[in-house]
């Protein structure tokens, strides 16, 4: 004979299965995340051709800066060692008010990881050859400003609740993508400065979603399963695609305008050039954080999500429990 505590027993024990495929997709993306900032660097710091290509950027952001720094330098301002250190407390105390005590320590674990990474590959690991362009004043790469609002973007999605998470996602491409332009904007940062820093971070929020794929003690098992086609997951495909759609439409631009003024390289000095060469990087930007932010809601969803739906009486069982 079955009881009530047998029947939600069962799919409580299926959704703390671990997923081999979520955890394996995690880490490779942190792979390739990775190698993405070292191909950053390798094409736009270590050879004179993406030197210049970005120097002219940084022309085009002065020669167009405008009203925009007034804006950009309000987003900018809100970027400190105070605010991160706020949202982290925040973070780790909504992971202990809904008990996830694994949670707390994988959020503090992805700031002060992308953080201090960023740091020590910018002050340590890679340098900045003098190659004869202007505007060489040692390395850049990555970001520290866009590190941070990508680390605090990225945090938040993990600590809200599971409904809230495709507008947490929006909201995070957004606040880092401004970030990012705010630096060119200011030219405080070239674009590949700013791709590599969404880049650690995607790198440390991808081993996170490996984590809690493959252990199955770092789960949330209190959330009720997500029925297939249900108004939350069609919610998150939605966001998801807007956001894939986005990021691809905004690279197509970048490519294009890498392109043109890569052809060009020899003599980017006409405001044609420059505009281009602006335009494009923050295009870049703003791809490179809409598909970052794609990519972790997906990972997070696959990392959480159960082995199989629940069946509609155990769903109920689950949620009065």
């Amino acid at each position: 004979m079955t009881n009530a505590s047998t029947t939600r027993a069962l799919p409580r024990a299926e959704r703390g299965a671990p997923s081999r495929l979520a955890g394996a997709t995690g880490l490779v993306v942190a792979v390739v995340s990775a190698v993405g900032v070292w191909a950053c660097w390798r094409l736009f710091v270590d050879t004179w051709a993406g030197q210049q290509v970005e120097w002219a950027a940084l022309q085009g952001a002065q020669n167009w800066q405008g009203q925009l720094w007034r804006v950009a330098e309000r987003v900018l301002d809100v970027v400190s060692v105070g605010f991160i250190a706020v949202v982290l407390l925040a973070a780790v105390l909504i992971a202990l008010v809904r008990r996830r005590w694994s949670l707390a320590v994988q959020v503090a674990v992805l700031m002060i990881g992308a953080n201090v990474t960023t740091r020590v590959v910018k002050l340590v690991l890679l340098d900045r050859p003098d190659l004869g362009v202007e505007g060489t004043w040692g390395n850049t790469l990555p970001s520290g400003h866009t590190t941070a609002a990508a680390s605090i973007s990225a945090v938040l999605l993990m600590v809200v609740p599971r409904r809230i998470r495709p507008w947490a996602a929006v909201l995070g491409a957004g606040y880092t993508a401004a970030t990012g332009v705010s630096t060119l904007v200011g030219q405080w940062h070239r674009p590949s400065d700013v791709v590599a820093a969404v880049l650690v971070v995607t790198a440390w929020a991808a081993v996170s979603c490996s984590v809690v794929a493959l252990l199955p003690s770092t789960r949330d098992l209190s959330a009720p399963a997500v029925a297939p086609g249900s108004r939350e997951q069609r919610s998150t495909r939605r966001v998801t695609w807007a956001l894939v759609i986005v990021g691809l439409a905004s690279g197509a631009v970048a490519l294009v305008a890498l392109q043109t003024t890569w052809a060009h390289r020899v003599a980017l000095d006409s405001r044609a050039d420059v505009l281009t060469a602006y335009l494009g990087g923050a295009a870049g930007v703003l791809a490179a954080s809409c598909l970052a932010f794609a990519l972790l809601l997906a990972l997070m969803g696959a990392s959480t999500a159960p082995a199989r739906a629940a069946a509609p009486s155990e769903s109920a069982l689950d949620e009065t429990s």
